[in-house]
Order: structure tokens, then C-alpha cells, then sequence
């Protein structure tokens, strides 16, 4: 049987996944990603309110850049905290329209690596990429560190949460979206970050918030399975300090 000529063979178009993706990414899913009003906010309250204060620059007049913001819940609680220089850039129209359906000040659209190049050296106190770096691949990966490092101000902050890929169940972040091309371990935020010249890091599991009896027995039973976890890896490696085992993981870069 003769073979077919390459030439013969059907063109495949080159499509832009992220593209159609992005623009129903509020919509084009089982479940509705934005609330119906701001009241639809308050189960991320506890978490965002905790990151606001422990890890934000003291300073409210800060000048601060949300990337991938989406319809801006981590600038609604910041502005409310009192940070009115915070500004949020994402690459979703319909992510964009629902926060100013919720009248959120200081969301716009855009790419976010074209923002970063209008913005001039050591201009931003701190960056915020939640749930945004998974969405690069490693080749794209080098060209952002790089940009956040270079905006950001001496002894700024980068505070980045994102898939971790030492937990069990990082599986059901990891491909719960289209877009996600890679997940992250501490061991790997350190390649990245201090390869790149940042000069320090830390990484924070996303340990439930105590805010009442509902959330204390939900931090209960979560330090009881996280014993077991640990001491599953001790009796396997011989150690397990310091691991990271929820399924997200916040990590917070210095310049």
C-alpha cells in the first residue's frame, strides 16, 4: 500500500486555546465563578482578610499591582482595608465586566505582560499573582519573574498563590482549569525565585481561618489529617518538616 504524501495530509488550524477559554471565563463553566452581589464575597473573607494583614505593605498609600485579578475580590477587601492605590489588570472581558457589574473601582483589561512593560523600574511596592502563574508555561514563566522583579521596589513584595503540587489533592487544582499548564512545590518556588535574583521567599500552607464554631472544627479535624499526612511521609523519607500539603500554597518573594 503506497503511503499518503505528507502533502496530502489535512491541515490542522492553529487554535488559541487561551482565547476561547478567556473570553467565557466567567460563564463557560458548571458553576458560576462571580457572586450575584458583594454579599457572595464573604467565604473568601477570612482567608484575603488574613493575607491583607500579615502579608501587605504597611504603608495604605503603597502602590500595588493585582495581575490576573479577575473580578476583583482581593481589591474590593484591600480597598475596604484601606489601600486605595491598588490596581488590577486581567486578561478575561467577562472577568472585567463582572467587577464593574459590582462596582469594583481599579479593574481594568489587558495582558499582563504589556502592563508590566509600561511600568517603569522599582515603581510598585508589592504584586499580587493569585492563581496566575499556573496559567504560564516555564518558557513563558522566565520572561514574568524577570518584568515583577525588575517594577518592583527594593525589599518590594511578590505574593503569588498557586497549585502545589505536594499535595494529595493538588490534582483537582491542577487540571480543575483548562488554562493550568504546571503546579509548584516550595522546592520549585525556590529554583525560580532565587534563581531570578529575588532574594528571599517564604511559603504559607492555606490552613483554614478560625472565624467560628463551623470554621474551629473544620481547623480541627485539618490539623488531625495533616498529622496523619506527615507522619505517612516520616515513616516513608525519614522526615517531613516543613512540608507543604494543601492543595494551594501562598509563597511571598522579597526583591
Amino acid at each position: 500500500m503506497q503511503k499518503m504524501s505528507d502533502s496530502r495530509l489535512p491541515v490542522m488550524p492553529s487554535l488559541d486555546y487561551r482565547a476561547r477559554i478567556y473570553d467565557h471565563y466567567v460563564h463557560a463553566r458548571t458553576t458560576p465563578l462571580a457572586p450575584t452581589t458583594l454579599s457572595g464575597f464573604a467565604p473568601q473573607e477570612p482567608y484575603l482578610l488574613r493575607v491583607i494583614r500579615e502579608h501587605f505593605p504597611r504603608d495604605r498609600d503603597a502602590d500595588i499591582l493585582d495581575l490576573g485579578c479577575g473580578h476583583g475580590v482581593l481589591i474590593y477587601f484591600a480597598r475596604r482595608a484601606g489601600y486605595s492605590r491598588i490596581v488590577g489588570i486581567d486578561r478575561s472581558p467577562e472577568q472585567v465586566a463582572e467587577a464593574r457589574r459590582l462596582k469594583i473601582e481599579g479593574v481594568r483589561e489587558g495582558d499582563l505582560m504589556a502592563t508590566l512593560a509600561e511600568l517603569a523600574d522599582a515603581s510598585q511596592d508589592a504584586i499580587i499573582a493569585f492563581d496566575v502563574i499556573e496559567h504560564f508555561t516555564r518558557e513563558e514563566l522566565l520572561p514574568l519573574v524577570d518584568e515583577i522583579r525588575r517594577v518592583l521596589k527594593p525589599g518590594g513584595k511578590w505574593l503569588i498563590h498557586t497549585p502545589n503540587g505536594e499535595s494529595p489533592f493538588f490534582g483537582r487544582i491542577r487540571y480543575g482549569d483548562m488554562t493550568h499548564e504546571q503546579a509548584f512545590t516550595a522546592t520549585s518556588m525556590g529554583q525560580l525565585l532565587l534563581s531570578s535574583g529575588f532574594a528571599s521567599l517564604r511559603c504559607y500552607e492555606d490552613t483554614p481561618v478560625v472565624h467560628g464554631v463551623m470554621s474551629a472544627l473544620r481547623y480541627s479535624i485539618w490539623i488531625v489529617l495533616r498529622g496523619m499526612l506527615r507522619f505517612y511521609l516520616a515513616a516513608e523519607t525519614g522526615q517531613a518538616r516543613g512540608a507543604i500539603l494543601t492543595q494551594n500554597f501562598l509563597v511571598v518573594a522579597l526583591r
